[in-house]
């Protein structure tokens, strides 16, 4: 089965990103590759060499989050044109994920009920990164 996998770009950063988005979706980091820990570690420079290379965020209920610092040579630009889409089967759930993302970020749509969703919300968190929080999908 194909399944879509975000691939998230931090610049330098990533290592603290993807540690917080562990603790605020209760997910596993399975992998936190450094440029000095890969493969390619002699050819990489020394002041590039604890930049994450590769990351991957094991989910609850088996989705999947990746993630990685931009090559330090090229101009990053930040996350542009996605949101990462969550879904919860309660409310609760997805407002408590919701406030955790939100802490020292920019709540752009706060938590309301929707046709698709008894709750939902938009914001994009300390990191740059936009999420779309949904609690109890509705059929539609």
């Amino acid at each position: 089965m194909t399944q879509a996998i975000a691939y998230l770009a931090f610049n330098g950063n990533c290592a603290d990103a993807m540690r917080y988005y562990e603790r605020a979706l209760g997910g596993k980091l399975e992998v936190l590759m450094s440029g000095a820990e890969s493969p390619m570690a002699a050819q990489i420079p020394p002041e590039f060499a604890q930049r994450i290379l590769h990351a991957r965020l094991a989910l609850p209920g088996g989705g999947m989050l990746y993630a990685g610092d931009a090559p330090a040579h090229l101009p990053y630009e930040g996350i542009k044109g996605v949101s990462i889409t969550l879904d919860y089967a309660s409310t609760a759930e997805a407002e408590r994920v919701f406030a955790t993302l939100a802490e020292g970020g920019q709540v752009t749509m706060p938590m309301q009920g929707a046709f698709w969703a008894k709750r939902w919300g938009m914001l994009i968190d300390k990191f740059g990164t936009p999420w779309i929080v949904n609690g109890e999908l509705i059929a539609v």
